[in-house]
């Protein structure tokens, strides 16, 4: 008793000692997968934050270009009105045009931001941003849009727009007549095969462009282009007021004036071009010219006609220079030039340009979307885990509880998930071992009983010899032989089962006549089946078939069926062994024993091969064997690589099929086979 009771102890103990050694979290299988739904959900929200900030950031991008591009067409265009006009009355509809065409907010106000246009349709337009989009004014141009609405070919040195060209402007009739002379060299130059175009500027005034911008290959035809660089008389007047605008600027610093050139160079005379004809206005620095020289007709110094002079050539005079010639310039234009306007570009609401405005607001925003979305992937992935790990957990304890020897219990199947099939394979695998601990017992119990009986005579007969009750005759020797028989009967069934249990069962096939082997077996139980009044038969319904066999094992195996069909056939009744091929022609061979006896139940006929199982549960020798010849007869046939099966009608009889492969199939594992 104090055995029992430490033993139940030592068993407590055991099955305590799993509920206090609990897994730490991260390395539990719910720990592993939180820890993976965090990471998928961290990196999830990084890549989606990540693409939506390069998309937006691109949108955004491409949006500020196309803006910036219409932006520099809408100033281009102003710059235009501004450069042609002396002011900005009538601008109302280049306005409004310009703001159809961009879909934006367009507005000009003077610097002092009285309206002059604006494009909102709203009857209270709405307040205009504190900063312009730019100012227009052709006599100081914003170098950056202007590039970007004349295609990159920029401006003037001087900042004026190239189209400003006030007085230099020539009357439509200056116009025609230059326009006629042009067209008359173009026309000598294609004869001379050399390509060109009349080309006019904003003054009005046309020049002869030659195709390739080679003007060099002209100098050798008879067309005289000199006739198209000799100043008109509103030219020459407008040149030589600027001249005099220069050369006030120049003795206000104690310079010497210069004499300007048609293209605003100064020194040597140059080629005819007339401001705002050829795009970039460079002021052009020649050679110095040489001195004069007197000679015998000179007239005294106070009598000699007035000179220009040209003044010494230094980098510091030729920026004087030219920073009085733009200056003069500026003040030659400013009166036929609009002045200076504020430009606002936006749209309808008054914004000036759309941006990304990562404000600590926005960026609060960003993180609480992106901290709500974490937070509910790990409450998904803990809801999940806990769903997960809590059959687990019952699964655990229920195998825990099997060790320790208690009774095997099932577990609730949630689902036919992985998890619930795992639980449905452990609840039969605990009722399979149920079953077998159970068979085990009744085994235990049945060769007991079995090796009881042919024990308990032979002691009995043993004891009466000694005792002088029984005579040792040949009688009574012949009962001791039955019954040691029979005891060796049941050791040797035993021995084969273990045998196959433990894959060493050996076989010796050769090529057997199955229809030879049955007559073998029916001569064998023809004794026993005509004392119980039974017809043993054996019939073919095609010649005798060959197959690869060991003959002795596989007798056994048909005679343990033939004795089991005459033991529950009664008198009067028909046992037939039949053997025939299949079917599908694929070699099987099919050995039937057929009785026409009691027959199965239904509820039984599943556990026909277990062993130790009989239908009589009286153990009646007559009505019963020991219970292991059925299950002899499925490892044998199970060792030849075929199976058996049987069907019964309760009260008409029972039919038992082995099906055994016509070429020798690889036992199973462990099965040995000798040759």
């Amino acid at each position: 008793m104090r055995r029992a009771r430490g033993g139940n102890d030592g068993s407590d103990s055991l099955r305590e000692t799993p509920g206090r050694a609990r897994l730490p979290l991260r390395r539990s299988l719910l720990g592993r997968l939180l820890a993976v739904s965090a990471l998928v959900a961290a990196c999830s929200v990084a890549a989606t934050a990540w693409i939506a900030v390069q998309t937006t950031s691109g949108a955004i991008k491409q949006e500020q270009g196309q803006n910036l591009t219409a932006d520099a067409r809408i100033y281009d265009t102003l710059l235009d009105y501004a450069a042609r006009n002396p002011t900005w009355d009538g601008v109302g509809a280049t306005v409004r045009e310009l703001a159809r065409d961009s879909g934006r907010r367009v507005a000009l106000t003077t610097q002092g931001r009285q309206p002059l246009a604006d494009s909102a349709t709203a009857a209270t337009a709405p307040a205009l941003p504190p900063q312009a989009s730019a100012v227009v004014d052709p006599l100081s141009v914003d170098t950056v849009l202007a590039a970007r609405g004349t295609d990159g070919q920029g401006t003037a040195a001087d900042r004026i727009d190239p189209r400003a060209v006030g007085p230099f402007r020539l009357s439509a009739a200056d116009s025609r007549t230059l326009r006629r002379t042009a067209d008359d060299k173009v026309e000598c130059l294609n004869r001379a095969g050399i390509a060109s175009d009349v080309v006019v500027g904003a003054s009005g005034r046309p020049r002869v462009q030659i195709v390739g911008n080679d003007p060099e290959r002209a100098l050798g035809t008879r067309c005289d282009l000199a006739a198209l660089d000799t100043p008109t008389r509103s030219e020459q007047k407008a040149l030589d007021a600027l001249t005099g605008l220069a050369d006030a600027c120049l003795k206000r610093q104690g310079r010497e004036g210069v004499q300007l050139n048609s293209d605003l160079s100064w020194g040597d005379p140059a080629s005819s071009t007339v401001p705002g004809e050829t795009g970039p206005l460079v002021p052009r620095v020649p050679l110095p010219a040489p001195a004069p020289v007197p000679t015998p007709r000179d007239a005294p110094a106070e009598d000699a006609a007035p000179s220009v002079v040209t003044p010494e050539r230094t980098g510091e005079n030729d920026r004087a220079i030219a920073s009085c010639v733009s200056a003069a310039r500026s003040e030659q234009l400013s009166s036929y030039v609009a002045s200076p306007a504020l430009l606002f570009i936006g749209d309808e609401g008054g914004a000036t340009l759309p941006g990304f405005d990562l404000s600590p607001a926005n960026t609060a925003r960003i993180a609480g979307a992106a901290a709500l979305v974490l937070a509910l992937t790990v409450g998904a992935s803990v809801f999940a885990g806990a769903r997960l790990v809590r059959p687990l957990h019952a699964l655990t304890g229920a195998a825990q509880r099997m060790r320790d020897g208690e009774q095997p219990e099932s577990v609730p199947v949630s689902g036919d998930d992985e998890v619930g099939r795992l639980a449905a394979a452990f609840n039969d695998m605990s009722a399979h071992r149920a079953r077998l601990e159970e068979q085990r017992k009744a085994m235990v119990s049945d060769v007991a009983h079995e090796l009881r009986t042919p024990l308990s005579n032979i002691r009995g007969w043993l004891e009466a010899a000694q005792d002088g009750l029984a005579d040792p005759d040949p009688a009574f020797v012949s009962s001791l032989l039955e019954e040691a028989v029979l005891l060796q009967h049941i050791i040797d069934d035993l021995q084969d089962l273990a045998a196959a249990d433990a894959g060493v069962l050996r076989l010796h096939p050769e090529s057997v006549e199955i229809r030879e082997l049955l007559s073998q077996v029916a001569a064998a139980h023809q004794a026993r089946a005509e004392n119980a009044g039974v017809t043993l038969a054996v019939t073919a319904t095609a010649p005798g078939r060959a197959l690869r066999a060991d003959p002795v094992r596989l007798r056994q195996a048909v005679g343990n069926l033939v004795s089991n069909a005459v033991r529950h056939t009664p008198e009067g009744g028909r046992v037939t062994l039949r053997a025939y091929a299949h079917e599908e022609g694929d070699g099987t061979v099919l050995v039937e024993v057929a009785d026409t006896g009691s027959g199965i139940p239904p509820e039984d006929l599943p556990h026909v091969f277990d062993r130790f199982w009989r239908a009589e549960k009286s153990r009646s020798r007559r009505t019963g064997g020991s219970g292991l010849g059925l299950a002899i007869v499925r490892k044998l046939v199970e060792a030849h690589g075929g199976t058996v099966d049987a069907t019964s009608v309760e009260g008409e009889g029972s039919t038992f099929v082995l099906r055994l492969p016509g070429r020798h199939r690889p036992a199973p594992d462990g099965m040995t086979t000798a040759f």
